[in-house]
């Protein structure tokens, strides 16, 4: 029989810099984002980026990377529930 073993989880990282800039890794998806707000599904939860002229200016999904640019106002976090199955898309987690 093959023995399965969980999924490594990628590091995530945030960094930012002078409220300006921003680079975060471990980012599994871009769920939306505007000029006031961008939301990402990271390793580590759904984070919600909030500020003015916000712009996504690098995205490697592939490397998990994101580069954030605009005026940095708040920064959150809220957890995936873990009954959440990988793969799912958003609508599917939003209607739940």
């Amino acid at each position: 029989m093959e023995e399965r073993q969980a999924p490594k989880a990628q590091n995530h990282k945030l960094v930012v810099n002078n409220r300006k800039t921003s680079m975060v890794t471990g980012v599994l998806d871009v769920l939306s984002f505007d000029l006031n707000e961008i939301l990402l599904e990271t390793e580590q939860g759904m984070m919600m980026v909030k500020g003015t002229d916000m712009h996504v200016n690098r995205l490697s999904l592939e490397k998990g990377e994101v580069d954030l640019s605009g005026n940095i106002d708040s920064i959150a976090y809220s957890d995936i529930r873990p009954g959440a199955k990988q793969g799912e898309s958003f609508l599917t987690k939003l209607f739940r």
